[in-house]
């Protein structure tokens, strides 16, 4: 089985759908309403896990019983979590999401920011072996230490680029493989020009380079022609953790050994599908879903 190694956050959601973004001080009436994990890079761990890869988490929670429900959440979906550390004190990420009725979300987070950054343990883990690495960009130092041991085995290390990018200097010069979020390459460039901003990228990093921009689908540079694959159309209900799964099913292919483009088209499968249901990973695809979207 391919083995995938994840990095980064690991969160709870309490998610509440609702016909308008809450834009007033008062009450609102949630029409329904989840708890679900979250987080980019374990939503990415049980996206792969869902597509029949193995995924391997390494993460840092709490020492709190929304610890125990990230942990036990994860572990339900076949997603190894030796590697995630719990801290003594501390307090787990957990998340309020809105979503409308167009399936667009606001997500307000809690981190606790006095749980340790350091990295320096992961030097002398025992990682086991691992076909390739994703990292998230929230835990910037963690995703530094599995890219680079991505890059010494030779085998892909993805970054999935969201913004703030200026904390990740060290992963994105790591990463064989960029996928910035359209926010996260205009914040990493300063401007709004996609194409110039991975003709950057590209030059600055050496990696492969793409931009992923939600309905409008992906853009990516090759060999410095910018191309696109559009997105697969679908009647969105819910958009939450839709990008998860994008980098999650991109990072399995190419760890099968799939091409770029191949891994894009796949992954657009994987996140349409992800958009056109609901309740946060209970909606995420199996691969006969997505086999079957692609083929027909």
């Amino acid at each position: 089985m391919t083995t995938i190694l994840c990095a980064g956050v690991a969160v709870i959601d309490f998610v509440y759908q609702l016909d308008e973004m809450p834009r007033r001080a008062e009450k609102y009436l949630a029409k329904d309403a989840w708890m679900t994990g979250g987080g980019n890079a374990a939503n990415a761990s049980v996206a792969i896990s869902r597509l029949g890869g193995h995924a391997r988490l390494v993460a840092r929670l709490g020492d709190d019983a929304v610890a125990d429900m990230i942990v036990s959440g994860l572990e339900v979906e076949g997603v190894d979590c030796a590697l995630v550390r719990r801290f003594a004190g501390r307090k787990s990420s957990f998340s309020a999401v809105f979503i409308d009725a167009a399936g667009e979300r606001q997500i307000v987070n809690y981190r606790d920011m006095d749980i340790s950054f350091g990295a320096e343990w992961l030097a002398a883990a025992d990682l086991g072996l691992f076909d390739a690495a994703l990292s998230d960009t929230r835990w910037p130092q963690c995703g530094a230490a599995v890219l680079g041991r991505a890059r010494e085995r030779g085998v892909p290390g993805v970054l999935d680029a969201e913004a703030p990018i200026a904390l990740a200097e060290e992963a994105l010069l790591l990463a064989s493989h960029i996928a910035f979020s359209a926010q996260g390459l205009r914040d990493y460039a300063g401007h709004y020009d996609l194409a110039k901003g991975l003709r950057e990228a590209a030059r600055a990093t050496g990696a492969w380079v793409c931009a992923t921009d939600g309905a409008k689908g992906v853009l990516w540079l090759d060999g410095g022609e910018v191309r696109s694959v559009p997105a697969v159309a679908v009647a969105a209900v819910e958009t939450l953790g839709a990008g998860d799964v994008w980098h999650g099913a991109f990072t399995l292919k190419l760890a099968e050994g799939e091409s770029e483009e191949a891994a894009i088209h796949y992954a657009n499968a994987g996140a349409a599908l992800k958009c056109a249901g609901s309740g946060g990973r209970a909606s995420y695809p199996r691969r006969a879903d997505v086999d079957a979207l692609l083929s027909g």
